[in-house]
């Protein structure tokens, strides 16, 4: 469903506002205050909640390092704990508190923060890469792999580093809430998809449609193929073009250079060899992409603050966000759409007080850091708080995209950075370090601002969202190195032979020795490809701002591109099809496709994240799923003669097995 509005170069553009629900007057009388939202039966179901997700995302960080998105299944057991709470409570004959749409999203939001910090906070990587075992894994003859360099962890410094780091994300991009949700239109599909699930809990009409999107579940990446039905066609594509320029030519390219560039003998993840190519250049596109937009977004408001006067800002996607979607009833939309609008608004944060709050906690950072790992400097910290923005930034943007949250990744450019400024006297320490301060606020500023997309759609107040966002933060301090503590203690962490090899660790700390020697250690002309392909990304985002409309609509978003250079090509062709079933879908039923796509697509996404919970339990029995399915120039037999011929190939190579970052 799409409305249009004045964007602020002064044309009418189409942006989309998918599955927008008609506001009620009973509903628009009822919305509590945000104080209200905020329960305490809400913060002990989040607690409880919580602490079973830490469990399960340490458990898959550990053993394939692959963590899928669990919002969606945590507003749902938010909705089963509290609604069986209340129905046994009133079968008593105890009176109870209605609950609430937007109850039911803070509670998913509080949990989604405590164990984001699971899943960022360097548990299942940067710490492990300081271990004693992990250094013993590399080699003692390894260069640059110095006994010093040695840190195992410790639940007392690993919960004073979650609290000193992990709040400054939230603050680093919480003013930017109404660019990225209202003016810029990303989908956030997972937040999307969560609001819809939670809109359906709570509505006579949704109660159909919720058991609807639970029954669309198929085993083919329903996730992407969802968010291709939500995501604008622009964005699939530039995904699918993505996944042809890496894996297609690039990386059979650069591997036919193998024993040239790079030695030939390397494994899969050396960043001396083709793994390297793959993370800068990634890395490269996307900080193109990223910094581009942010200097547009900073341009706008400086001219709009000089003018004295408001427009909406523009974000280079606006133009491509029309889902193919004529709609009827626009007046009554676009009313809705105010209501949502002042309700996300009504209660807000300040500037003054978003940026005060990253200030101060940079500065506490910036103090107490150095105490816990003294080889990154206070200088540095400084300094990483100073290019953590731009970065949270590209993240968001990204994941507001495709829904794709790169944390790691962006976390790597601070591991490297940092590496190379202290060098062979403590830089793998603090490179690691860096690699968690880094990863922590680009994570955490991702989530902040998909949950804000869910909270706008469910009518749910922005600071109500805030304020479950630090508490959740604050339960995720404890639980999160707790929770961990209990695998550390019990099980043999790290150990290339038992369930739980980290797979991260070695990576990272072999990425922190490479950094000590600085850019000449990378793989021959990687310095220039990345600084090609940088170049590449502001300049196509040029074209698209200065170029006429009706050819600019069909230049690609880099950052789309950019995620399955590293990614994988899997989530591409997924994508692709979702686009190409809605387009099918329009030719066939028009009005069928407006309907109902928004639910289908939905559906899938809620189907795959609900999923997660059984898959997550089964894989502790050592259970997986019996199918891999793989394109390739040559029959492989087994799991280990599809690893040893991955990137051996000379065209389109796409695995529907999701890899390792």
């Amino acid at each position: 469903m799409e409305t249009a509005f004045s964007a602020s170069m002064g044309t009418e553009v189409e942006v989309s506002e998918p599955l927008i629900e008609k506001i009620t007057a009973e509903e628009d009388q009822l919305i509590p205050e945000w104080k209200d939202q905020i329960t305490i039966r809400g913060l002990a179901v989040s607690a409880i909640m919580g602490t079973l997700f830490c469990i399960i995302t340490h458990r898959l960080n550990l053993t394939v390092g692959i963590i899928p998105s669990l919002n969606i299944a945590a507003g749902l057991l938010g909705f089963l704990s509290v609604k069986s709470w209340t129905s046994f409570l009133s079968k008593l004959g105890f009176s109870t508190k209605p609950f609430t749409r937007q109850e039911n999203t803070v509670i998913q939001t509080c949990v989604v923060a405590c164990y984001g910090l699971a899943a960022s906070g360097g548990f299942g990587s940067s710490f492990l890469a300081m271990d004693k075992r992990t250094y013993k894994l590399i080699g003692t003859e390894y260069p640059g792999n110095r006994a010093e360099d040695v840190k195992n962890p410790g639940l007392g410094w690993m919960i004073v580093f979650m609290f000193v780091v992990s709040f400054v994300g939230l603050f680093s991009l919480v003013a930017l809430r109404k660019v990225m949700i209202l003016d810029g239109k990303l989908t956030y599909p997972s937040g999307t998809a969560t609001a819809v699930l939670i809109n359906g809990f709570h509505t006579n009409a949704g109660a159909e449609l919720a058991g609807m999107q639970v029954r669309f579940y198929f085993d083919f990446s329903p996730t992407y193929v969802g968010c291709g039905l939500i995501c604008p066609r622009i964005v699939n594509c530039s995904v699918l073009l993505g996944a042809i320029v890496s894996w297609g030519f690039l990386w059979p390219y650069i591997s036919q250079h193998a024993g040239d560039w790079y030695p030939a003998d390397l494994g899969n993840s050396d960043f001396k060899g083709l793994y390297g190519y793959k993370v800068f250049i990634a890395i490269s596109l996307i900080l193109g992409d990223g910094l581009y937009n942010l200097i547009k977004i900073i341009s706008v408001t400086f001219k709009e603050l000089c003018n004295k006067r408001t427009k909406v800002s523009k974000l280079p996607i606006d133009n491509e966000i029309q889902g193919a979607n004529e709609y009827t009833e626009s007046s009554r939309l676009l009313i809705d759409q105010k209501k949502r609008e002042n309700v996300f608004l009504k209660d807000g944060i300040p500037t003054w007080f978003a940026a005060s709050g990253y200030v101060g906690l940079a500065a506490i950072s910036t103090a107490t850091i150095p105490t816990i790992f003294p080889p990154l400097k206070w200088y540095l910290v400084l300094l990483l708080y100073l290019i953590a923005p731009a970065l949270a930034f590209c993240n968001s943007y990204g994941a507001g995209l495709t829904d794709c949250s790169l944390s790691l990744t962006y976390a790597k450019i601070g591991l490297f950075i940092i590496a190379s400024l202290v060098g062979t006297n403590g830089g793998v320490i603090a490179g690691l370090a860096a690699c968690g301060v880094m990863m922590s606020i680009v994570s955490t500023a991702a989530d902040l601002m998909q949950d804000f997309k869910t909270g706008y759609l469910t009518l749910s107040s922005a600071k109500s969202m805030f304020v479950s966002q630090l508490l959740g933060t604050a339960m995720g301090c404890v639980f999160a190195p707790l929770t961990f503590w209990m695998y550390w203690t019990a099980f043999d962490i790290g150990s290339p032979d038992g369930p739980y090899k980290a797979p991260y660790a070695v990576i990272l700390r072999e990425m922190a020795i490479l950094g000590i020697e600085g850019f000449s250690e990378l793989p021959k002309h990687c310095l220039a490809l990345c600084c090609g392909f940088f170049v590449a990304a502001l300049v196509i985002n040029l074209l698209r701002d200065v170029i006429p409309e009706k050819i600019s609509k069909f230049i690609p978003v880099p950052m789309a591109m950019a995620i399955p250079f590293f990614v994988g090509a899997y989530l591409a062709i997924d994508m692709f099809v979702g686009t190409v079933i809605l387009f099918i879908w329009e030719r066939i039923n028009r009005k069928d496709s407006e309907d109902y796509a928004g639910a289908v697509a939905s559906g899938l996404i809620c189907g795959d994240g609900i999923w997660t919970m059984p898959s997550a339990v089964l894989s502790i029995f050592s259970i997986n799923p019996p199918i891999c399915m793989y394109f390739g120039p040559t029959i492989v037999k087994t799991f280990e003669d599809l690893k040893g011929s991955t990137y051996k190939v000379t065209y389109i190579p796409i695995s529907l097995m999701k890899p390792q970052q």
